[in-house]
């Protein structure tokens, strides 16, 4: 885990390992994607375009996404909103996808060839941004004794999840019992420790690593170390990248002639990665609103569902009603 990868001199800017990620998954899904459309015989531009404003309005629709699904740990710091962390990825899926939806119509391209394409790269993409997860230390699984478990270190987002509650996913007791004492907050100059009561200990943040005792290193290190959970986000970028590339072998062997297939093959097959992965990992809340078709699941397995009835969905009237076209591809 490695949220920030370094700090550039005399200027004091951080990089963040998750927004570095992102760029160069964007660069390597651009650089397919410009392939694919001058393959396709299409304007790479436009599609380098329509790339770059889903990248921003994907990012700006997961972070709103993040903030409406988890409010309460805003409210009263609205500031925290433009930290680092923090994003729902369907939200900005589902945000890009509208503003790209404007922006090809009025561009007048052929919407479902270029999506076909656009696909692909989110799949690119996606597998970059879940390394990106994995430095960062979020969309992390749940506790498990498998040898594949990792673990992630004392005041992560894993842990802070291991030492709590979590009444949102039904958990009224920590995974992870350690010492009242690590519970508190910083003296207002921070120089100093303020112990939490037994009865706010929850709602408190945990010791500064730099602060801890000898004896309380000696604890995280060994019975109070981090608990094994699910490698979530390297199973799914994984996942991702293997999608991308069988997908790019079936469009340009057959399904770049039926546009409209490949968007809808990606979805029901992301979906159905979705829907399993978060039933390995422990950061999102069980939802029981009125639009859920699986009360109890995640917002993000409910919105897989949706993935997976229109993706099946519409490749049934692709296969069914839509036109087959020719393509002559362009030699480069």
């Amino acid at each position: 885990m490695h949220p920030k990868l370094f700090e550039i001199p005399f200027i004091h800017l951080t990089i963040q390992s998750y927004g570095t990620m992102m760029v160069i998954g964007f660069l390597a899904a651009l650089w397919v994607m410009r392939r694919m459309a001058r393959w396709a015989g299409l304007d790479g531009e436009v599609i380098g375009n329509a790339g770059l404003y889903a990248l921003i309005s994907g990012l700006v629709g997961s972070k709103l996404f993040y903030v409406v699904h988890h409010y309460d740990q805003f409210r009263g710091n609205l500031a925290s909103i433009f930290s680092g962390s923090g994003f729902e990825f369907l939200g900005g899926v589902i945000f890009a996808g509208a503003v790209l939806l404007i922006y090809l119509r009025k561009m007048k391209m052929p919407l479902m060839m270029c999506l076909d394409i656009l696909a692909i790269g989110l799949m690119i993409g996606s597998g970059f941004g879940r390394i990106g997860c994995l430095l960062n230390g979020c969309c992390y699984g749940k506790v498990t004794d498998s040898p594949i478990g990792i673990r992630f270190p004392y005041d992560s987002l894993a842990y802070n999840s291991q030492v709590r509650p979590d009444p949102a996913r039904n958990r009224t007791e920590p995974l992870l019992k350690i010492d009242d004492d690590f519970f508190g907050w910083l003296s207002p100059d921070k120089q100093s420790w303020i112990p939490a009561r037994p009865d706010e200990k929850y709602e408190a943040a945990l010791k500064p690593y730099t602060m801890l005792t000898d004896r309380q290193k000696e604890l995280v290190a060994g019975p109070y170390r981090c608990l094994k959970v699910y490698p979530t986000q390297p199973i799914e970028s994984g996942y991702a990248f293997t999608l991308a590339g069988l997908m790019y072998g079936f469009w340009r062997l057959w399904a770049s002639r039926r546009p409209g297939l490949t968007m809808a093959t990606v979805m029901w097959g992301y979906g159905i990665l979705r829907l399993w992965v978060e039933s390995l990992r422990d950061d999102n809340p069980f939802e029981y609103a009125w639009w859920t078709l699986y009360k109890g699941g995640t917002v993000s397995q409910n919105i897989s569902i949706y993935l997976i009835l229109f993706g099946v969905g519409l490749m049934m009237f692709v296969l069914l009603k839509a036109p087959r076209i020719d393509i002559t591809p362009k030699k480069k």
